[in-house]
């Protein structure tokens, strides 16, 4: 059987933690999908157009990873691309609730997905996108967190504000 993972995120941006992330998933199954959400809570920096395109830059060299943009429910969005699995990163306790409640949530809504959670390497636990936002936009040097590319975004998106 075919195992399709679906890591949701905004990825604004994505950083090494979340790549390390999907990298140890595509070892763990056959199919990983990046979804990244538009998330009406948030106002992001990227568009989501831009967000999937960096995200699609970044995993040219994981062959079973695909990156979709989403705007509907999670679980409908695993169900319409046969996922069975919802993957989600844990960097501290702190996530923990938080996440502890959508796995609950989802459960509650789709029954037949199962909710996995990996925890970035060590050197990653502290990254979060909202940090690197703020540094890029300092000016400060943000290219042991992300990809080049990424870094190269936000230099340009920044020079222009």
């Amino acid at each position: 059987m075919q195992q399709i993972a679906i890591y949701p995120g905004t990825f604004d941006p994505i950083t090494n933690g979340h790549l390390d992330i999907i990298s140890r998933a595509s070892k763990l199954y056959n199919k990983v999908i990046v979804a990244v959400a538009v998330n009406r809570g948030k106002t992001p920096l990227f568009s989501l157009e831009e967000r999937v395109a960096l995200v699609s830059s970044v995993v040219t060299g994981y062959p079973n990873v695909s990156v979709i943009g989403f705007d509907n429910l999670l679980v409908d969005c695993a169900k319409q691309h046969g996922a069975t699995v919802i993957l989600r990163g844990l960097r501290a306790v702190s996530d923990f609730e938080y996440e502890f409640q959508l796995a609950g949530m989802n459960r509650r809504l789709a029954p037949e997905l199962e909710t996995m959670f990996l925890t970035p390497a060590e050197q990653y636990e502290f990254i979060s996108s909202t940090m690197i936002r703020e540094i890029a936009q300092l000016k400060g040097d943000v290219s042991c967190f992300v990809p080049p590319a990424v870094q190269q975004c936000l230099i340009n998106k920044f020079s222009r504000s």
